[in-house]
């Protein structure tokens, strides 16, 4: 589920190209819509391509967003083992700024202004028939975003400065 974006319209009205749910008004409807991010994360990992895909939902927000995840694990496993996992990453250092963990029962507008890319909602964390895990990542997909970008940026001008 994500915020709608500059490229909707706030009303009814026309669209280039074959989708025509991209014309509707973003302000009042859900409309299910295509997303980059399913493409890119198969470019940033090659073995994943043909294995994972997504859809996003345009929601009448302004931010506060939420990726919904949905995988078959590779042996059986249960809710406590999965947040159990997240909670671990969340203390590591390469997480440190870029991923969290969440035990409230928040909503969007709770995350509004957290620079993290993901925040895994651990209370909402299913595992169905032992290896049919779905969890829940909120992200503000404007202050989250920006803070991801910067952190890249100034990793590359590390990276760049010791050639």
């Amino acid at each position: 589920m994500h915020g709608y974006t500059a490229t909707q319209s706030i009303v009814d009205g026309p669209v280039k190209g074959e989708d025509f749910r991209r014309g509707r008004a973003a302000a009042q409807n859900i409309i299910p819509s295509t997303t980059g991010a399913a493409i890119a994360v198969t470019r940033a990992i090659p073995e994943l391509f043909g294995k994972f895909d997504g859809v996003a939902m345009r929601v009448p927000i302004l931010a506060g967003s939420v990726a919904d995840i949905t995988l078959v694990a590779k042996r059986e496993t249960s809710v406590e083992e999965v947040n159990e996992i997240f909670r671990n990453a969340a203390k590591k250092s390469q997480w440190q700024g870029i991923m969290n963990v969440n035990e409230d029962q928040i909503v969007s507008s709770d995350i509004l202004g957290q620079p993290y890319g993901a925040i895994v909602d651990l209370t909402f964390t299913k595992v169905v028939g032992g290896n049919l895990v779905k969890v829940l990542s909120w992200y503000d997909n404007e202050a989250g975003y920006t803070a991801t970008l910067v952190r890249h940026v100034k990793a590359v001008a590390e990276f760049l400065k010791q050639k």
